[in-house]
């Protein structure tokens, strides 16, 4: 028996080795140009994975439409490519239920893995009138045209539905919120301090310089629960009783075609990534918490995300 158990435990090793060098060219697509989100995203995996292939996982940019591009080449002439991964963010997620890809949506791809999150922040200067978020919810739930609400993006954007999500939370209707576009986060934090908005829809990631400066107060972090230091000593908005959580995941699809085998074989690599404390260690120097889901699990969890995110763009009038 014993005998039986290390030849099978052989068996099972030289598969899993097969399986590996099957990846002969290992590359992560970051759908757009260099620098940003999708560049980002690949880099973790080219670092974080660099022992677990024969060769360097190669990046390619594929920029249009903000994911467009590549998720149609991945629906057409790639479908069953088991070399590659593709980068994705919250915003690819939001673009699927909203329908910016056209025909293509959450059906039509393989989630793999994440590479990390951060999480969004309700945000106000250090002299605000406003010490909590019940204080900035009470006079919502009196007048929302009292509040004005600016971030980096456009209505319908990431950081849009953070906003929508809290007046949701109170049954206020979204489309009533008062809400300023500025053109990238350090405009609307000028913004903030120079009194244009009463309040930032921002992310966790980007607070540290501030907070450490004294400027800007975290009102609630929009997570599950709370985040680990230095930023535990933020409540989340769930803990304060508003139903407002809005994680930026950061992951890889492939193509849905692609056989389990080759599946499961980057499954594999990034379950083995995650145990590593290097992994971890890089994840916190490009600005990511720890977010690990690979698999099945993964792609459970993208789903009812997506389920939920086209269900807000509805209830908001940005979809039929």
């Amino acid at each position: 028996m014993k005998k039986l158990s290390i030849a099978l435990m052989a068996t099972t090793l030289m598969s899993v080795s097969i399986l590996a060098s099957d990846i002969k060219r290992p590359e992560c697509v970051a759908p757009a140009k260099p620098g940003g989100g999708f560049d980002l995203t690949c880099r973790v995996v080219q670092t974080g994975l660099k022992d677990q292939f024969d060769r360097l996982i190669k990046v390619t940019f594929m920029p249009g439409g903000i994911g467009a591009v590549a998720i149609n080449q991945f629906n057409t002439t790639r479908t069953d490519d088991p070399n590659a991964i593709v980068a994705f963010s919250s915003g690819s997620l939001l673009n699927i239920a909203t329908g910016k890809y056209g025909k293509w949506t959450e059906n039509d791809v393989k989630f793999l893995a994440t590479a990390g999150a951060d999480f969004g922040a309700v945000v106000v200067k250090t002299n605000s009138k406003y010490k909590t978020l019940d204080e900035l919810m009470t006079d919502l739930k009196k007048d929302e045209s009292s509040v004005v609400v600016g971030a980096g993006g456009s209505v319908g954007s990431q950081d849009w539905m953070k906003g929508a999500l809290l007046f949701k939370s109170i049954n206020k209707d979204p489309k009533k919120m008062r809400y300023v576009a500025y053109d990238g986060g350090g405009d609307a934090i000028a913004g903030l301090l120079g009194g244009s908005i009463d309040v930032y829809m921002g992310d966790v990631g980007e607070m540290s310089s501030h907070l450490d400066a004294g400027t800007m107060r975290i009102l609630a972090v929009l997570s599950t629960e709370r985040l680990p230091e230095p930023f535990s000593k933020y409540p989340t908005a769930i803990e304060q009783g508003y139903d407002a959580e809005w994680t930026i995941l950061r992951g890889y699809y492939m193509g849905k075609n692609v056989s389990e085998e080759a599946y499961n074989t980057w499954v594999s690599a990034f379950e083995k990534a995650y145990k590593d404390p290097e992994f971890k260690k890089l994840q916190e120097e490009k600005g990511l918490f720890p977010l690990n889901m690979a698999g099945a699990e993964l792609d459970k969890s993208v789903k009812e995300r997506i389920a939920k995110l086209r269900a807000l763009a509805k209830d908001a009038g940005l979809i039929k």
